[in-house]
């Protein structure tokens, strides 16, 4: 399995891109403003998005997208997400007002794009790789996702605050790699309190609950890009005094758009 990284900032400035990850070539998750940076060839051949909210930065490029693509598809653009956030969608975005209606154009029988709901805990069947759907504790309801690839797994949080059930279900997994948010500074941790982000004293509290015999990288996604910089800081500064129960330490590093692993 192969993720490319298109967009993994919270939120828009010169170089940063808002979340948005392509699995191999044909499962999108999120679709942030890096979707805007793929060639067209590139988004015709995405079959599926899975998305983990409603909120902006998650979504923008999926409209666009499809007006993109949809003359070139033979079957609908498949867009996987919670209830909530199809509702969304269909309420404030595909309403005819702000964008068309995908959903039902050129035919209510045959769209360009059809939705899909989901549920935490589901395990889906997606080009061929195995979705699992991760809880997650944000402002709108929301999901992650672990993406299964023969016995290991990419784990992403999504937009979360504290999520006991999230580490108490990747705690028995096999993981290959964790993309964790920690969109605010600790001089903004109210902030992100009040908005159910992580900051860095938080996710050190989180990253707490891995069980000592799990050992994988963890990367850092979702930072503003004002506090970066001292995000990372206070993150690195955590991780060399702050390990995660006794003789455990973690493999901490920033997520940059335009990463590819191969996993």
């Amino acid at each position: 399995m192969k993720v490319r990284v298109l967009g993994c900032s919270g939120a828009i400035a010169k170089d940063c891109r808002t979340t948005s990850f392509l699995i191999d070539a044909d499962l999108l998750v999120d679709a942030g403003t890096g979707v805007g940076d793929l060639r067209l060839d590139e988004m015709c051949q995405i079959n599926d998005v899975l998305l983990t909210h409603s909120h902006l930065d998650h979504i923008a490029s999926l409209p666009l997208m499809i007006d993109s693509v949809a003359a070139q598809r033979s079957a609908p653009l498949r867009v996987h997400a919670l209830p909530e956030t199809i509702a969304a969608l269909r309420q404030h975005i595909f309403n005819n007002a702000i964008w068309p209606d995908f959903s039902q154009i050129p035919s209510a029988e045959a769209p360009f794009l059809s939705f899909h709901p989901i549920h935490t805990g589901q395990i889906l069947q997606i080009a061929g790789k195995t979705v699992e759907v991760m809880p997650a504790v944000h402002t709108v309801p929301a999901v992650g996702y672990a993406v299964h690839a023969g016995r290991s797994s990419w784990v992403f949080t999504g937009d979360t605050e504290r999520n006991a059930a999230f580490w108490q279900r990747l705690n028995s997994m096999n993981v290959a790699m964790l993309v964790i948010e920690t969109a605010f500074s600790n001089r903004e941790q109210e902030l992100a309190k009040r908005s159910l982000h992580l900051s860095p004293t938080a996710l050190a509290d989180e990253l707490d609950q891995i069980a000592q015999d799990k050992h994988f990288p963890i990367y850092i996604t979702h930072t503003k890009p004002a506090e970066t910089d001292l995000i990372m800081e206070e993150v690195q500064r955590f991780d060399q005094t702050h390990p995660s129960g006794p003789h455990v330490s973690h493999d901490i590093r920033w997520l940059r758009a335009g990463q590819v692993f191969d996993l």
